[in-house]
């Protein structure tokens, strides 16, 4: 088994050597030991770090990230979970869908000002009543 050194694990995943430092801080992924003060991790934990991007990717948070892996790292999924953030993913695909046509069509509409524009006026009322809430991390930024 070969071992992989933090430049390694971070070059092969692209990310920054401090997102890998922040994941073991928190849990997600466990070195195996070090090489002087440069952290080693097992080549698993290149699964590990691709199965995190896709949870972020599907929307996860990086708690619930957590508890889909198991004490040995290797993920434990909940089916349940994952048809509920499916079913979550469908209706923001129809969302985002409807938001690309009405931006298109306020792209091409001949009134003479945006403004008076039916569809863009049912745009900026839509907009206005579905301002996204701001999640923080656990650093508390807003992300």
């Amino acid at each position: 088994m070969k071992i992989l050194d933090i430049a390694d694990v971070a070059s092969a995943a692209a990310l920054p050597p401090s997102t890998l430092r922040y994941y073991e801080e928190i849990g997600l992924i466990t070195s195996v030991g070090r090489n002087g003060l440069r952290r080693q991790y097992e080549p698993e934990t290149l699964l590990q770090l691709s199965l995190i991007a896709l949870g972020k990717t599907a929307g996860f948070s990086l708690d619930e990230i957590a508890g889909m892996f198991g004490a040995n790292g290797e993920p434990v999924l909940s089916r349940p979970d994952l048809h509920a953030r499916a079913d979550q993913l469908e209706r923001q695909i129809r969302e985002l869908t409807a938001l690309k046509q009405a931006i298109r069509h306020v792209a091409e509409c001949q009134a003479p000002s945006h403004m008076e524009c039916p569809k863009f006026q049912r745009l900026i009322r839509l907009a206005g009543k579905r301002q996204p809430a701001r999640r923080k991390s656990p650093t508390g930024r807003h992300i």
